[in-house]
């Protein structure tokens, strides 16, 4: 990954360890050699993921978009654990996280190879048609949020692209279930094959396998 990218990446704010940003951009990179379609994440927040991917996308002559509505999951909310205080607008007293995400990518070369798409992921993937090479799914962690990305995006991905999931932890006491069980209801499936090798710490990575069953 070019040095001055990992950089921004690493001081970006967001909740990705390196080691899994690392391993996100080296799936960020099959997919884009791939030549299967765009890369597509659901969960911009403050564009630190953005950045791994992004990265891959500009190497390997591909786009990444990235959907997020910008104004915070539910676990960002006050009160919660990963509220902050600082990202919230003044003026409306509502998360807005926009800005943060085309800084990110202004500051690291990266807005030609990104393209910021501001929404709801269910209203964006009702009008996308176009097959992709890799869906990374880490938005809402509440269970209908999570089960809905799965549902809507999963079909989207051209078969042999890539399906990856964020924060998923077989031990309740490391987090949420709604990713950990997005990603055993993908194995049950028979639509999709873990890729071992590419997944790290709490990130799993996932194939559609050619002739897999519709959804």
């Amino acid at each position: 990954m070019d040095p001055a990218v990992l950089a921004h990446a690493r001081a970006a704010r967001g909740f990705m360890p390196d080691d899994e940003g690392l391993a996100l951009h080296e799936v960020g990179l099959r997919a884009g050699h791939s030549g299967l379609g765009p890369l597509l994440e659901i969960g911009t927040y403050c564009g630190k993921s953005a950045l791994y991917l992004g990265s891959a996308a500009r190497d390997t002559g591909a786009v990444l978009f990235s959907v997020d509505h910008h104004r915070g999951s539910e676990e960002n909310g006050p009160g919660w654990e990963h509220h902050d205080a600082s990202l919230v607008d003044a003026r409306t007293g509502r998360t807005d996280t926009l800005p943060w995400a085309r800084r990110a990518l202004e500051d690291a070369g990266l807005e030609d190879h990104v393209v910021l798409v501001v929404g709801a992921s269910a209203t964006v993937a009702a009008a996308w048609a176009a097959p992709l090479a890799l869906v990374f799914i880490d938005g809402g962690h509440g269970e209908e949020v999570a089960s809905a990305d799965y549902r809507l995006w999963g079909p989207k991905v051209a078969a042999g692209g890539y399906l990856a999931i964020h924060d998923v932890f077989p031990d309740p006491a490391d987090g949420g279930r709604p990713p950990y069980e997005m990603y055993l209801d993908a194995l049950a499936s028979g639509r999709w094959v873990e890729e071992e090798p590419l997944g790290c710490g709490s990130l799993r990575v996932l194939r559609r396998a050619a002739g897999a069953p519709s959804p």
